[in-house]
């Protein structure tokens, strides 16, 4: 299975955190399914940050390539027919990181690992 991270599920599974419920955690572990990271996400990861909304990971701008190399996990870059799609999701969902993974996670044919229902209205497969 091709699965892609929200953001949540991504720092849940770096912090062990118990939110991160055994069918997700159970896939992200299987080795047979490829597990993709979105520039997004890296994105969103600095803003909160710089914020300082992430104290359970001090430093983690400077630490996220190499977490993601150690959890086996591929960065998926954005590019401009992802942006295309993100921006014209004719959903009212105003945050643009959702929009980006959900125009990723329907463009590149990937479940999405996420515990946010508002996925489902832009018709984006979730998988928890």
């Amino acid at each position: 299975m091709r699965l892609l991270l929200d953001t949540h599920a991504l720092l849940w599974w770096w912090t062990d955190d118990p939110r991160l419920l055994g069918a997700a955690r159970d896939a992200i572990a299987n080795p047979e399914n490829e597990i993709w990271v979105s520039a997004a996400s890296a994105w969103e990861i600095a803003t909160k940050d710089r914020l300082g909304k992430l104290e359970l990971l001090p430093n983690l701008t400077l630490r996220f390539n190499e977490l993601i190399e150690q959890s086996g996990f591929r960065l998926l870059a954005i590019n401009a027919s992802h942006a295309l799609l993100a921006g014209s999701l004719r959903q009212d969902h105003r945050d643009p990181f959702d929009r980006m993974l959900a125009a990723q996670a329907q463009i590149e044919n990937l479940h999405l690992v996420t515990t946010d229902r508002a996925f489902e209205t832009f018709g984006t497969r979730v998988f928890w």
